[in-house]
């Protein structure tokens, strides 16, 4: 992947991680990555309609997951895909807290554990 490429991604995000919304000056110890949607191992490209802007916990969390269980049907649902899908209509949030408000959302802050202690730690911070 280029730094042209990385660079396009981090302007397009706004500096700000596209799955919890951390802003890249609130997360003094890590730089934000450069992430894969759909991760190679599935296929996925270096393309940009396939990269997004994730801080460090979102993007160990997330991993090579395409999907997970949303812990109110117990379906498998797949993840928010920040390219196709629009943060509001999945996601909301409750003072510092991202609340899922679909099953995508939820199955997203499940598995992507975007209520962590030091995440909310960083938005409190923030």
């Amino acid at each position: 992947m280029t730094e042209a490429v990385r660079k396009q991604v981090k302007l397009r995000a706004g500096f700000r991680c596209e799955y919890c919304q951390l802003h890249q000056d609130d997360s003094p110890l890590a730089s934000l990555h450069v992430e894969h949607i759909r991760p190679r191992k599935h296929g996925g490209s270096d393309d940009v309609s396939n990269l997004c802007l994730a801080c460090i916990d979102c993007n160990l969390h997330k991993g090579p997951n395409l999907t997970g269980i949303d812990p109110d049907s117990g379906s498998i649902i797949q993840l928010f895909d920040p390219r196709v899908q629009r943060w509001n209509e999945h996601f909301l949030w409750e003072g510092i807290r991202v609340v899922g408000r679909t099953p995508v959302g939820r199955t997203t802050v499940v598995v992507l554990n975007m209520n962590s202690e030091s995440q909310l730690g960083l938005r409190a911070e923030g």
